[in-house]
């Protein structure tokens, strides 16, 4: 080898290394700067627990949920424009920013205490922010703020129905409700039949919020919780970000549909910060979301087909997964919801790993300079060598001129025998 093909070799390898250290450092920096802690988000407050006061963190990656949900492919076609939706909560705080001017509240649940409600209506609906990726699903549906508990969040069965009530009298096309509750009661079923005869949808959480102490060894025994298990009402089980129920949830048979629920990005009732919460009460938020922007597209589609046309839409599973994009983009076939999935059948595949996306994307100065060196290294190396030994490039098919004396027909690497066809 010449000194020239050794320089060459030499600066190819080279290349190759600041390349490959270049992508671990990228990999790195962009995983370790892209993990926030964020306050986890409480569902009630103890006696004599200070209220929250909002978080000061702020997401600044796009949440799993969001791309497991596809709603950057929803939003081209679906806003929930004109639509309400009642959040049946501990009340939404008129002035978080994500709603600002969206909120109408029923008497004092314009505050939240607990942050809870808001939290959830943040899930509906909350507006893209400056620096922010966390949006939510219908982003502009109007907020309808009703409690269904008691200032520090303690539910009751009446406290729950009179919530539904308020907010089906309040106008609301969309009502969700946190609260699942062991027992059913006359109040609740007469609730839910009164959002029936008015053509609101409820959705509720299918089981209580998972225990914030459980552990694999004590999920506890599957059963019904109501309003959810009550005729009408389409109920939501929680899924984490690979479509699982986390470990030590509460269980139930008879869930409609399934939704992010394990470890979501949210905000608080102040500040421009966000939370982290987890349970099928927020899941029940991200369904009515979507629930509201099937019924801004189709506004003369009833409640309870909607809620045929979000399970019909979901992603085949155990409990269908909720699939915002299908829902709002099937054709309705006549007067019945017969939706066409069409490319939206193509499942789902959830992020297992933030950060793989970053590091694919760091990979690439590697592979770029491992092209290089091979470049490098035939040029320098092959080529030569070939030429001593009387290598000759092939022709193309057809080319005129005879095969240079003593050559051997040359055959491309990887031809297969060819045969003949007869005439």
């Amino acid at each position: 080898m010449t000194t020239t093909q050794h320089k060459a070799v030499a600066a190819g390898l080279a290349l190759l290394l600041t390349g490959a250290a270049s992508a671990v450092g990228a990999g790195s920096a962009t995983a370790a700067g892209s993990t926030v802690q964020l306050p986890v988000l409480s569902s009630r407050l103890d006696a004599g627990a200070a209220c929250a006061t909002g978080s000061d963190r702020r997401a600044t990656d796009v949440p799993w949920e969001q791309v497991s949900l596809q709603l950057s492919r929803t939003w081209p076609f679906a806003s929930g424009t004109g639509v309400t939706v009642g959040v049946v909560d501990t009340g939404v705080s008129s002035s978080a920013p994500a709603l600002k001017g969206r909120v109408t509240a029923v008497g004092d649940a314009g505050t939240d205490c607990v942050g809870h409600g808001t939290f959830v209506a943040g899930l509906v609906g909350a507006a893209v922010e400056d620096g922010v990726r966390f949006a939510g699903v219908a982003q502009q549906a109007r907020i309808l703020a009703v409690r269904g508990s008691d200032a520090r969040g303690a539910v009751t069965a009446d406290r729950v129905a009179d919530g539904i009530r308020a907010a089906v009298n309040g106008g609301a096309k969309v009502v969700t409700v946190s609260a699942a509750l062991a027992a059913d009661s006359a109040a609740l079923r007469s609730a839910v039949a009164l959002a029936a005869k008015k053509d609101v949808l409820v959705i509720a959480a299918a089981v209580p919020d998972t225990p914030a102490t459980a552990t694999s060894t004590d999920t506890p025994p599957a059963r019904d919780y109501y309003p959810a298990a009550d005729d009408g009402v389409l109920s939501v089980l929680d899924v984490d970000v690979s479509g699982k129920r986390p470990t030590g949830a509460y269980t139930t048979s008879s869930a409609s549909i399934a939704a992010p629920g394990d470890g979501v990005v949210g905000i608080g009732p102040k500040k421009a910060g966000h939370y982290i919460g987890s349970g099928a009460s927020l899941a029940a938020g991200f369904v009515a979301g979507a629930a509201a922007l099937v019924r801004s597209v189709h506004p003369d589609l009833t409640a309870a087909r909607t809620a045929t046309l979000l399970r019909a839409s979901a992603y085949p599973a155990d409990v269908p997964r909720l699939d915002p994009y299908a829902a709002v983009t099937s054709v309705l076939n006549g007067t019945a919801a017969a939706p066409s999935r069409g490319d939206a059948g193509t499942p789902v595949h959830l992020p297992a790993d933030k950060a793989a996306g970053p590091l694919r994307r760091a990979l690439w100065p590697a592979s770029a300079g491992l092209a290089v060196i091979i470049a490098v290294v035939w040029l320098g190396l092959i080529l030569p060598r070939g030429r001593r030994l009387g290598w000759r490039p092939s022709r193309p098919e057809g080319t005129a001129g005879p095969e240079p004396e003593g050559a051997e027909s040359p055959v491309p690497v990887g031809t297969g025998v060819q045969g003949t066809s007869e005439s």
